[in-house]
């Protein structure tokens, strides 16, 4: 069976889910609003730099879920998916989805953003298999830090390796769609890579690859 695997932020989303969570706990009053956002910002653009360290981002991302009771997260992450998230859906990347769905594909998305976040998101997209960066629980709580590899860069081949091992699938006509160049170490393990919407540096590894680039924003 084909795989079609697909990265979240900026690509199946019109946003980025990790960064969105961030600013909706400072519009909250959740978090201290100015000093927060100007991190996360800087993080943010780390990231779309390649320069990102992520284990301080991580630090700094996951420490709200340590402190905080599991039902006032869940209760949050439930706002944030119906003011957050639902705008961000976008209906091209929705028939993708069903495209590869229709096909009789198996769906994975591939996040570096934590499963906290992220689980919701692609539930709501109707993809069963998220392979997300991990966090720790202990006791029914999290801890606010990290467990396993983070799926990120080199990171989602050795998550994506594994679980390929695990559930006896190949990258034998796979497809992965994907904005970043972050994610070139996977894109270049796959049959089909496409870039979605991608940012300068992927766009020009697209055109000297001879990637198709796609876009799924209106």
């Amino acid at each position: 069976m084909r795989l079609a695997l697909f990265d979240l932020d900026n690509t199946l989303l019109g946003g980025d889910s990790d960064h969105a969570w961030g600013d909706y706990l400072c519009q909250r009053g959740i978090l201290d609003g100015a000093a927060y956002k100007t991190r996360n910002d800087a993080f943010y653009q780390d990231y779309l730099a390649g320069t990102l360290n992520l284990t301080d981002y991580l630090n700094f991302s996951l420490e709200i879920l340590g402190r905080t009771a599991r039902e006032q997260l869940d209760e949050w992450h439930r706002d944030f998916m119906r003011d957050c998230v639902e705008p961000m859906i976008l209906p091209k990347a929705v028939e993708l989805i069903a495209r590869h769905r229709d096909a009789g594909d198996t769906l994975v998305v591939i996040t570096a953003t934590n499963r906290f976040v992220t689980a919701p998101i692609v539930e709501r997209l109707g993809i069963e298999t998220l392979l997300a960066t991990e966090c720790e629980i202990v006791d029914g709580r999290y801890t606010g830090k990290t467990t396993d590899v983070p799926c990120f860069r080199e990171g989602k081949v050795t998550r994506l390796n594994r679980w390929l091992q695990e559930n006896n699938f190949s990258l034998d006509d796979s497809y992965f769609y994907s904005d970043s160049m972050n994610d070139l170490p996977l894109l270049e393990q796959v049959t089909h890579a496409v870039a979605v919407d991608p940012d300068e540096n992927l766009r020009a590894q697209a055109a000297l690859r001879g990637w198709p680039v796609i876009s799924l924003r209106d």
